[in-house]
């Protein structure tokens, strides 16, 4: 028998072996005896109910099914997954017996086989052409996708070895086969970042063109505004109004006034693109807007949520042109209250288009273009955040990369966004809209509680991760009782406590670490992490759906419903929150892997430098290390801690060698070298320099 065939009868045995759940494959890839009980468990979990959710799968190949409408997840080990992928929407049972430990938890998680998918969130795959004598296979960018993608002889003619692919994924039932695609697109060889970045927006499965039927509808819309509409409208293009965007800006979708009152009082106008006078619900741009649910902001590439007429041009706020808003006119007191407030459909002229940086200029020199609005504005929204913090708000001070380009497009140089006050003016501007309609909103359900709405919410941290929190903060000395919970304020003032202290970075990633995902939601849970107990997104319509629907909500409401359009509403509302929510995930999940990419590719040209750094994640197989300034991670892999044999404290984030005693701590500066970068795989290799 020739040793391949050997070898093929081996496979074929290890894999009826796993299949009636007698061998298993572990966390390190490795073929273990897994006996009788954990068969019988496997079969006394089918007597269980199902539970529908959907499949998150980590890097090192296992999953976690968040169950619908809750919080609560179940663990699926490799070995129960059957032949579903990260994403899909499956259907699992859990074991009788909570068994498993995980993330660092005291408690025992519950653990389960998926049983059915139910709905495929892949239908492409992009990855990497590889071709050996005998298969010819794609090995996937996104490492969450566990699973080679193999390719018959005569589709991989269509490319060569090593090229970046979009292969199409056949269907797939039998966890034992290989996982099988067409390619169906060649983006060019691996390696080359902007390749690389648009194999990201494919690998997302990001849409980069509209249907025609879109297109078509929107070039219909004229230039100009209809007389009739106007006079429908609050008119406000005779006060002084004025968008602050950042530099490389090409949608405004908010503009802000600003009228001294009587008493010190002031209104401040907050005025938003009226998207939902264009996108009427149930069209074809209405549809293609759902789908998309967000716009994107890949490196130097949006994705818009909307065709880029309506974007850049009829619902942009630019200077000098009459604009059709939605806008929320609030008196505000000078120490930060609003005592009234309006919520109208207008028609605003904007005035001046300013950059975050002249605006700041302008704040610290005390003059300039509208400095009698901006310095009292500016002044005003101070208040707003000592007020805001007061009430419980926290704020995570979360720095962002920034890339300047040479002449090929590609990155030259990396610098950190510097947040200014002129941000803060207008965060708390927004922040102040938001909470004043969704204000509004609660008094008019508190009258009619039948009327259906979407809500920005953030639940209360898990307790169980509170109190890890607690328990890791008190070895540096601070204390924090999360006994009875933690409110938002006690948290903030934790944060406050560490400030500017060695440990303040440290302490600040596992407090955020912490926090739950803040979602789109029917029902009002109010927003922790600001403290408010009502919040929605209204500012935003041009590239998040959820302000749309919100904007039509507030104009419908004013305007009476009746009981069959009150029901479609809220039939609709459910669907349009869960769908919002995970294209909002989506697209942070694409907006970071496209950072990752330029980084990388910056790094390139670094290779064999010594960097400084912060630890900014530890593992058992290593610690992840972000150089100072440039907010690049790479990962020192435990292998190469030459000097001791390390063992991983996952309660304290750290590694302790086991004989010299040296500890490796989430938030210590080292010292490292580049030692390698690759850009296939998108990572990058530091060894300890000292």
């Amino acid at each position: 028998m020739k040793a391949r065939d050997e070898f093929h009868e081996l496979r074929a045995t290890v894999e009826r072996l796993q299949k009636d759940g007698t061998l298993a494959t572990d966390k390190n890839g490795r073929i273990v005896y897994i006996g009788r009980r954990e068969k019988v468990r496997k079969e006394k979990s089918h007597t269980t109910n199902r539970i529908i959710g959907q499949l998150s799968v980590t890097r090192r190949g296992f999953g976690f099914v968040t169950i619908e409408g809750t919080d609560e997840e179940i663990f699926i080990a490799p070995k129960f997954m059957k032949t579903a992928l990260h994403g899909d929407s499956v259907a699992v049972v859990p074991f009788a017996h909570p068994i498993s430990r995980h993330r660092g938890r005291n408690e025992e998680r519950a653990e389960g086989e998926v049983v059915e998918i139910l709905e495929r969130s892949l239908s492409t795959v992009v990855g990497r052409l590889e071709v050996s004598r005998d298969f010819f296979f794609v090995v996937p960018d996104d490492e969450r996708v566990t699973r080679d993608i193999y390719v018959s002889r005569d589709e991989a003619i269509k490319a060569k070895h090593g090229d970046k692919v979009v292969v199409k994924l056949l269907p797939w039932e039998d966890e034992h086969q290989n996982t099988e695609g067409l390619i169906i697109d060649v983006l060019d060889p691996s390696g080359d970042a902007r390749v690389e970045v648009l194999g990201v927006a494919r690998q997302f499965g990001l849409p980069m063109s509209f249907p025609p039927a879109v297109a078509k509808e929107v070039e219909q819309f004229p230039e100009t505004i209809p007389a009739m509409e106007i006079d429908r409208r609050l008119d406000y293009r005779n006060v002084p109004t004025f968008t602050i965007d950042p530099e490389d800006a090409k949608d405004f979708d908010d503009a802000i006034s600003f009228e001294p009152l009587k008493g010190g009082v002031i209104r401040v106008g907050v005025h938003i693109a009226d998207v939902s006078y264009y996108v009427r619900e149930g069209g074809g741009m209405d549809e293609e807007a759902l789908r998309r649910g967000t716009s994107v902001y890949m490196v130097n590439e949006v994705i818009p949520m909307l065709p880029e007429r309506l974007s850049n041009d009829l619902c942009s706020l630019r200077p000098d042109l009459d604009r059709l808003t939605f806008s929320v006119l609030m008196d505000v007191t000078p120490d930060g209250k609003v005592q009234d407030y309006r919520i109208a459909k207008s028609i605003i002229h904007s005035v001046r288009r300013f950059t975050y940086e002249e605006v700041q200029q302008i704040i610290d020199d005390g003059k300039g273009e509208l400095a009698d609005i901006i310095i009292p504005l500016f002044k005003l929204t101070q208040t707003l955040t000592k007020l805001r913090r007061r009430h419980g708000s926290i704020d995570f001070e979360t720095p962002e990369a920034k890339f300047r380009f040479d002449s090929q497009g590609l990155p030259s140089q990396i610098i950190l966004k510097v947040r200014l006050g002129a941000h803060r003016l207008v965060e708390e501007c927004m922040l102040l809209a938001n909470k004043t309609v969704a204000e509004y909103i609660g008094k008019v359900r508190k009258e009619e509680p039948h009327k259906p709405f979407i809500y920005r919410v953030h639940d209360a941290p898990d307790p169980s991760r509170l109190q890890d929190l607690a328990n890791f903060v008190k070895q540096f000395g601070y204390s924090l009782d999360a006994k009875q919970g933690v409110s938002s304020k006690a948290l903030q003032n934790l944060l406050d406590s560490v400030k500017g202290s060695d440990v303040e970075y440290v302490i600040n990633e596992v407090a955020l670490r912490s926090m739950a995902k803040a979602v789109y939601s029917e029902k009002n849970i109010g927003h922790y992490g600001l403290g408010f107990k009502h919040y929605t997104h209204f500012t935003s319509p041009i590239r998040r759906y959820p302000d749309l629907v919100v904007h039509r909500l507030l104009h419908e409401y004013a305007g009476g419903v009746d009981a069959r359009r009150l029901a479609e509403i809220v039939k609709r509302i459910s669907e349009i929150c869960v769908q919002s929510s995970e294209r909002e995930r989506v697209a942070v999940e694409a907006e970071r892997t496209s950072v990752k990419v330029m980084q990388v590719e910056y790094m390139k040209r670094h290779t064999g430098d010594e960097l400084e750094g912060v630890i900014a994640g530890v593992t058992n197989f290593g610690l992840f290390v972000e150089i100072n300034n440039l907010l690049v991670e790479g990962l020192v892999k435990m292998r190469d801690l030459l000097d001791d044999y390390y063992l991983f404290d996952e309660k304290n984030y750290s590694l302790r060698g086991r004989s010299r005693g040296k500890v490796y701590r989430l938030g210590d500066r080292v010292r490292v070298r580049v030692v390698s970068v690759n850009p296939e795989t998108r990572e990058i290799d530091f060894a300890i320099a000292d």
